[in-house]
């Protein structure tokens, strides 16, 4: 293979790459936005939904140990750390 066809080849391929993350990014955001729309409907009704997880983080934060919980959290919820850092620091 000559290094046009490699060429080609190459630049396909991070074309593809970059079409995909972008629709995963895309969706993601989707994602994001309905999920804060139904917690916004729950909390108009007055209806909370306890996360099996909570627990753990909660006991975490009362030992005093934030990094556990807020990785914890973050494997939980697929949370940034930006996201699970205020959610932990709400907690304690």
């Amino acid at each position: 293979m000559d290094i046009f066809g490699f060429t080609v080849i190459t630049l396909l391929v991070l074309f593809g790459i970059g079409s995909i993350e972008n629709r995963i990014s895309r969706a993601d955001k989707r994602v994001a936005r309905i999920e804060h729309k139904l917690d916004l409907v729950l909390g108009h009704l007055g209806l909370t939904e306890p996360e099996p997880w909570s627990d753990e983080v909660n006991a975490l934060v009362r030992d005093g140990k934030k990094i556990q919980a807020i990785k914890v959290y973050r494997e939980a919820t697929g949370a940034g750390l930006k996201e699970a850092k205020e959610a932990v620091e709400k907690l304690g």
